[in-house]
This record gives C-alpha cells, sequence and structure tokens, in this order.
C-alpha cells in the first residue's frame, strides 16, 4: 500500500501494489516506466498470497478511515501489470467491500496496459471497477511496440477488439512524448501522422474519458522529452468537440 498520495489525475489516490516489491512483472517494457526496465528487476517474480494482501489491505484501509486520512481513489497500480496477479478478481471484490464499507464515497481505479482484457475473468473485474483505465499509446503498431516494449504477439486490433466490450464505458489513457532513443532513432507521438490514427480508434471505442499526460518521473531512456500542455491540447481537440471529456496532465 502506497500513500494516499496526491495524484495528477485522481485526487488523493491509495497505491495497491500486487507484485513483488522488489520485482517487476509486466506485459510490457515501456521505455518511459518509471520502475525501469523488465530486465533489471528480476530478482523476485513471486506474486504475494492472497491471504496475505487480504490482511494488510483490510488492516491499511480501516487504520486510514480510523484517522480520517482522506482517498479519492483506491488504485490498483505497482511495479508491472496488476492484472497479473492470479487472484486479481478476488482482490477486487475484496476492495471493492471494503470501499463501500470504510469510503463509500471513492473510487476503485486499475491503471492497466489493456493486454489481458482477453481474460474473461479479468475483464468482468475491471468491470466492477469504477475506473477501468486503459492504456494505448498510439494507433500505430509499429510505434507503439517501441515506446512500450510491446511482445511481438500483441496487435492493436485485438486491443480495440476487447476494449469494444466496454461499450465505452471505461477511460483510455495515452502518454504523450519525444526523444532520441539509446538506439539512435528519434520519436515523436505528436506526429500528425500518428496522432491521426490515435484520434480514429479513440472516436470508434467513444471511451467516456481520454486521459493523456507525458513523462513526470525519470525515465529508463534518459534522452525521452516531454510533451507541452498546449501541444496536447491541440492534439485532443478533435475530442472535445465529439463530446468527449479529455483530461490533460503536464
Amino acid at each position: 500500500m502506497v500513500g494516499p498520495l496526491k495524484s495528477r489525475r485522481l485526487g488523493h489516490s491509495l497505491g495497491i501494489n500486487l507484485l513483488p516489491l522488489r520485482g517487476k512483472i509486466c506485459t510490457f517494457d515501456c521505455i518511459y516506466c518509471e520502475c525501469g526496465w523488465n530486465k533489471d528487476h528480476l530478482q523476485n517474480h513471486e506474486f504475494v498470497p492472497y491471504e496475505k494482501l487480504h490482511e494488510v489491505i483490510r488492516d491499511d484501509i480501516a487504520l486510514k478511515a480510523k484517522n480520517k486520512i482522506q482517498i479519492d481513489s483506491i488504485t490498483f497500480s505497482g511495479n508491472g501489470e496488476p492484472t497479473l496477479h492470479p487472484d486479481f478478481p478476488a482482490i477486487v471484490d475484496l476492495v471493492l467491500s471494503l470501499r463501500d464499507l470504510y469510503y463509500p464515497n471513492a473510487k476503485v481505479s486499475v491503471l492497466s496496459n489493456a493486454t489481458t482484457l482477453g481474460k474473461e475473468k479479468v475483464f468482468n473485474a475491471l468491470k466492477r471497477v469504477d475506473n477501468p483505465i486503459m492504456k494505448l499509446d498510439g494507433g500505430d503498431e509499429s510505434f507503439v511496440k517501441i515506446i512500450n516494449g510491446a511482445k511481438e504477439d500483441y496487435t492493436i486490433a485485438e486491443v480495440i477488439k476487447n476494449l469494444h466490450k466496454f461499450n465505452g464505458d471505461f477511460i483510455m489513457q495515452t502518454m504523450f512524448l519525444k526523444g532520441r532513443l539509446e538506439t539512435g532513432e528519434y520519436i515523436d507521438s505528436t506526429l500528425e501522422v500518428l496522432v491521426k490514427k490515435w484520434i480514429d480508434i479513440v472516436l470508434e471505442l467513444k471511451p467516456r474519458e481520454v486521459m493523456v499526460y507525458t513523462i513526470d518521473r525519470d525515465t529508463p531512456d534518459p534522452n525521452l522529452e516531454k510533451v507541452t500542455i498546449s501541444e496536447m491540447k491541440d492534439i485532443t481537440d478533435p475530442l472535445k468537440k465529439a463530446g468527449i471529456n479529455v483530461q490533460i496532465s503536464g
């Protein structure tokens, strides 16, 4: 459990990390991930058992409620992809029940890279939370594979198919950045050709909200650059005109 910390997007957010504290387990290997490269976190890939998580989460939330600590969101995030925990659906149910008991006005949020939506139990669990925040960092597959370090079998078409199952009741999260990679290649997610593909997908999926943001902490690839709020406003203008709620974090 981390926080609650003041989040750029979720208010006072209490973080739940279901992944090993000294390791990282993720289906992505993003060039901007504040947790670093996957290869540098191989020492611990053992999931904390459900029984232990149940005890820690229950006691922590109860104590914070007793001390009248403000919590706006109880947020699954952590060292990688939270939905990979084998007991993720059961933990979601636990957190929802604790939220209802101690913090009925708080939201339960999940930050996910959307690669596990094909698993029925995971998808159904995400449907139960208030804020299923699903990552899609672009509409061009080759570009997304570069910045997300996605596996070869990753396809945007599969992600779109699974996101359609939300019927618009989800939040899309997209990172915008630019810079020269350690390989020497220069990338820029604000290029018109890349933005158009992403806009087309968002308009097709019609999520209830789109969160766009840029890098805010140290990144494993050291030469990445922030995108300005002004640039992100210009990028998302067609979405606003289409009636889609947009939240921008610089």
